[in-house]
């Protein structure tokens, strides 16, 4: 006979901890089942240890900043060993506080095993059965790894994180936020870096603006060396244990590839066939704009839903809302899938929030779209002996020039685009913002007094 709860969840990544921790608030009886650590990919193979090495790059990249200002230092040394074990016992505390204090005092059963659901209100884990009226799936996604000869050889962002050595050599195959990320932080610890992308640059759904400022700065960059138009046909592995990378084009040797060339869904293997809900082709789930599937009361949250909008911020949020919902009489409770903001930890940071000048074009007509934007060095990169710019774009539209889009790249533009993001979201136009008093001397002062 199974066991009944109010509410079962299979996925404990920032989704489905969300969703369980809210509805558990409310007196739902919630169960929680995770196969791996609780977190899920950002907490321990994603944002949150990218974050910690990104820090560090930054540092890096801060000497040459502190030399513009009359700094000077001895022989720098860094220690990649040192950096992964604080990184690694940060992660461990986390995830020991989900387990140890944030579920149990939340009041949430947690089960670690595979789940498999049995039919839409059953599933079985470690050989038992559970039951609820409410399903909730959030079980996120895995780094794909392409179909060609050698590709074995190479790793994905899952593994980058175990690396016990800097390698002096790498190669990172991909034109998103991961292969972005990881390229430029390993080119600032000094790594040998090269960024394989199919298209003519990365972060093609950017808006062009932004991306072309990143792309002067990667060519600008002694350590990283960018190849466009470059598909990887074969992987072979050395005697030396490098590998030879080939390209249409050319063959590049490294020691260590790094495959981020996108991800595939954690859909297959739990049960989904032996339910009524629908899984598309692609592995992803439809759902309407309360996150519920074709079945009533079945649910998914966050990036197995696929769209544009993959991120850990969106998961949390919608899976409040989601128990907002169902059990706070909030009837109209859920997340609008726009204008949300995101942030890519390349370096400088690029922050973006809304739509593209192409994608208000597309929407509003050509007529109706104004651009401003602004280029500059801002004050503290003047200084630095390897500087970069600061750009910032806003797209308007309509006689009152509603502001649909803000897209940033420049030092500290990932702390700066939050408050920026709720003015968006509230329906500002350029001349609140014209009508807003700057802070001087700062970078985002730009962003009202743009003309």
């Amino acid at each position: 006979m199974s066991k009944q709860y109010d509410a079962i969840i299979i996925g404990g990544g920032s989704g489905g901890l969300s969703y369980a921790e809210r509805a558990a608030s409310y007196g739902v009886k919630c169960l929680l089942i995770e196969k791996d650590k609780l977190g899920g990919t950002c907490v321990n193979v994603g944002c949150v240890p990218k974050k910690v090495m990104w820090n560090a790059a930054n540092i890096a990249h801060m000497f040459d900043d502190a030399k513009g200002y009359g700094f000077s230092f001895g022989e720098t040394a860094f220690s990649w060993k040192i950096l992964k074990e604080k990184r690694d016992q940060y992660i461990s505390n986390i995830v020991t506080w989900y387990n140890n204090s944030y579920m149990p005092d939340a009041g949430v059963d947690v089960i670690h095993g595979e789940a498999k659901l049995v039919d839409n209100n059953t599933v079985s884990v470690n050989g038992e059965t559970f039951s609820a009226k409410i399903i909730v799936v959030s079980t996120g996604g895995y780094p794909l790894v392409p179909e060609i000869k050698g590709a074995e050889h190479g790793i994905t962002s899952n593994e980058f994180f175990a690396l016990e050595d800097a390698p002096k050599r790498i190669a990172v195959v991909g034109a998103g936020y991961i292969a972005v990320e990881i390229a430029q932080l390993m080119a600032a610890f000094g790594t040998e870096t090269h960024l394989i992308c199919r298209g003519d640059m990365v972060l093609r759904s950017f808006d062009e603006y932004v991306t072309k400022h990143l792309k002067e700065v990667l060519d600008n960059d002694d350590q990283l060396t960018l190849h466009p138009k470059s598909n990887v046909q074969s992987v072979e592995k050395n005697e030396d244990g490098s590998l030879t990378v080939t390209t249409e084009t050319e063959t590049i040797v490294v020691d260590e590839l790094i495959w981020a060339i996108g991800r595939g869904y954690n859909t297959h293997n739990i049960g989904l066939e032996n339910t009524d809900v629908k899984v598309n082709a692609d592995g992803t789930i439809t759902v309407d704009k309360f996150q519920e599937t074709n079945v009533p009361n079945f649910y998914v949250l966050g990036d197995i839903m696929g769209g544009q909008f993959q991120l850990t911020p969106v998961a949390i949020a919608a899976g409040r809302r989601l128990a907002d919902r169902l059990h706070n009489g909030m009837t109209d409770r859920h997340l609008e899938y726009n204008k949300i903001p995101s942030i890519v930890f390349s370096h400088p940071p690029i922050g973006t929030t809304g739509i593209t000048e192409k994608e208000a074009i597309a929407e509003y007509g050509e007529d109706a779209v104004r651009c401003y934007t602004a280029s500059f060095t801002a004050m503290y990169s003047n200084f630095s002996t390897k500087p970069v710019k600061t750009a910032m774009k806003m797209v308007c539209v309509g006689d009152d020039e509603k502001i649909v889009g803000i897209h940033l790249i420049g030092p500290t533009v990932d702390e700066m685009l939050q408050g920026f993001a709720v003015a968006v979201k509230m329906g500002a136009r350029k001349k609140d913002f014209d009508d807003t008093v700057a802070l001087h001397p700062t970078a985002a002062e730009e962003l009202v007094t743009m003309r």
